[in-house]
C-alpha cells in the first residue's frame, strides 16, 4: 500500500463511518467502481482502529459520564435513577438487535458483501430512509426523556445497517427522529449508540493484527490510514451534529441516490 492509497483509505473510513452515506456501501463500491485492488484485511483493521479513536475522543466525556452512572447506579441499587445510568442500559439494549441478527445470519451478510450490486440497491434503501426522516416533524424529546422503547425501536433500525449501503448512523438517527427525538438528540445518540458496534469491530481488527504477516513491513502506511481516519472521523462527526440541528438530510440522500444509479448504470451497460 503506497502512502497515497493509505490517505484515500483513511479519508473514505473516516468520513463515511459517520456521515449517512454508508461506509459498508463505499467500501464494496469505490473499488469495484475504480478497478481498484480492495484494501487487505490489515488495512481496513487499521482504519476502524482509527474511526474507533475518533468517537472514543469526541464523546469522551459522554462515554465517563454514562460510565460512572452505571456503576453508581448499580452500587446504589438505582440502575435507572440518573439519565446517565438509563442511557449506559439504553445503549447496551439498543445494541442487542443487531448483535442477535449478525450472529444468526452471519453467512448471509458475507455472501451478500461479495456483491457491488446489492450494496449499489440498498444505497437506494439509505436514501428513502433519509427521505423518510426529513420528513418527520423534529420531536422535542433529549435523553432524559428517552424509554426502553424508543431504545429497542432505534437499534431495530441499526440492525439494517447490516446490509452493506444501508448507513448506520442514518438509519439510527431515522429511528430516533420517528420515535420523537429532537434532531441534536437523535444524531448525538445515533453516534453513542454506535459506540459499541465500532468497538466490537477494532476489537475484532486487533485481533486480526496479532501475528499478520508483512505487518512490520507496513508500519508506516498503517500509521498514516490510522491517522487519517481518526482525524476525519472526529471530523465528521462534528460536522454532522452541527448540521442536523439545522439542516436537512435530503443533501445526503441525493449522493445516495446518485452514487447508486451511476453504478447501476454502468453495471447494466458493461454485463
Amino acid at each position: 500500500m503506497t502512502i497515497l492509497e493509505a490517505i484515500i483509505l483513511g479519508i473514505i473510513q473516516g468520513a463515511t463511518e459517520f456521515l449517512p452515506v454508508s461506509s459498508s456501501g463505499h467500501s464494496v463500491l469505490i473499488p469495484d467502481v475504480f478497478n481498484l485492488t480492495p484494501p487487505s484485511l490489515n488495512a481496513v483493521a487499521i482504519a476502524h482502529l482509527g474511526t474507533l479513536l475518533a468517537v472514543l475522543i469526541y464523546f469522551f466525556t459522554d462515554i465517563w459520564n454514562i460510565a460512572v452512572g452505571v456503576l453508581v447506579g448499580l452500587r446504589d441499587r438505582n440502575p435507572m435513577g440518573t439519565t446517565e445510568s438509563r442511557l449506559g442500559w439504553f445503549i447496551v439494549v439498543g445494541s442487542i438487535p443487531a448483535a442477535i441478527l449478525g450472529l444468526t445470519l452471519e453467512d448471509y451478510f458475507e455472501e451478500i458483501f461479495a456483491s457491488p450490486a446489492i450494496a449499489a440497491g440498498f444505497l437506494l434503501v439509505t436514501a428513502a430512509l433519509l427521505v423518510v426522516g426529513e420528513r418527520m416533524l423534529s420531536g422535542e424529546k433529549d435523553l432524559s426523556k428517552m424509554s426502553w422503547y424508543d431504545a429497542i425501536f432505534i437499534g431495530v433500525f441499526q440492525a439494517l445497517a447490516l446490509f452493506p449501503g444501508i448507513s448506520r448512523s442514518g438509519s439510527t438517527i431515522v429511528g430516533s427522529l420517528i420515535r420523537g427525538l429532537d434532531r441534536e438528540t437523535a444524531a448525538r445518540f445515533s453516534f453513542l449508540l454506535g459506540i459499541p458496534a465500532i468497538l466490537g469491530a477494532g476489537l475484532l481488527s486487533v485481533i486480526d493484527l496479532i501475528g499478520a504477516p508483512g505487518l512490520a513491513d507496513q508500519i508506516v502506511p498503517f500509521a498514516v490510514v490510522f491517522v487519517v481516519s481518526a482525524v476525519s472521523g472526529y471530523g465528521c462527526i462534528h460536522f454532522l451534529l452541527q448540521w442536523v440541528k439545522q439542516r436537512s438530510l435530503i443533501p445526503f440522500a441525493v449522493y445516495c441516490v446518485a452514487f447508486s444509479l451511476i453504478y447501476l448504470i454502468f453495471w447494466v451497460v458493461l454485463a
